[in-house]
């Protein structure tokens, strides 16, 4: 079985512009590239799991973020990263388009979306890691049996702590986040 490190979009691996999917507006976070770089070496799967309610609500279509992940893919290609998937969730309860308006099973801090990149791709969840930088993520990482880290960038507003919330590490950037991971995995 494989292992990965997982990685939330908006706000980890790119600057958090709400609802954006205009690569004009795409910026990747400090160290990005680098960090993955790192963790490229160690033979990391690299995948991107993002809540995407904008889609529920309207504000942009599937195709069009599809767009925007093609463009992230394509600028850390050109850096030598490879991301292997990316699964969002496009759902929202209180969403305007009624298809989208679910309760569903993928929407962080639901582990869904783990699972299924489990499943797609042979990947061991307990020998995987989850960066993001709010507490759902970590809650959906630590749900899904991965490490977790919390990158403290100043986007979590809810700190609600409890045993589902606290990640294994707090970091400042993704760059700490690669260190961390290979320090432990050797």
């Amino acid at each position: 079985m494989k292992r990965a490190v997982f990685l939330d979009k908006d706000g980890t691996l790119i600057k958090n512009v709400s609802h954006n999917v205009d690569p004009g507006l795409i910026e990747f976070e400090p160290y990005a590239f680098e960090a993955l770089q790192i963790l490229h070496k160690y033979e990391f799967l690299f995948v991107i799991v993002s809540n995407q309610p904008g889609i529920a609500f309207a504000y942009f279509t599937e195709d069009e973020l599809k767009k925007a992940y093609e463009y992230i893919k394509e600028k850390l290609q050109q850096q030598r990263i490879i991301i292997n998937a990316f699964y969002y969730c496009p759902h929202h309860i209180s969403g305007k388009l009624q298809s989208y308006a679910v309760d569903c099973n993928c929407r962080k801090p639901a582990s869904g979306l783990f699972f299924r990149a489990a499943s797609d791709m042979n990947i061991d969840l307990s020998r995987s890691w989850m960066i993001g930088d709010i507490l759902n993520d970590v809650e959906a990482g630590n749900k899904a049996g991965c490490k977790t880290i919390l990158i403290n960038n100043g986007n979590e507003t809810e700190w609600i702590l409890n045993e589902l919330r606290s990640p294994d590490y707090v970091t400042k950037d993704l760059k700490e986040a690669a260190e961390i991971i290979i320090k432990a995995e050797n």
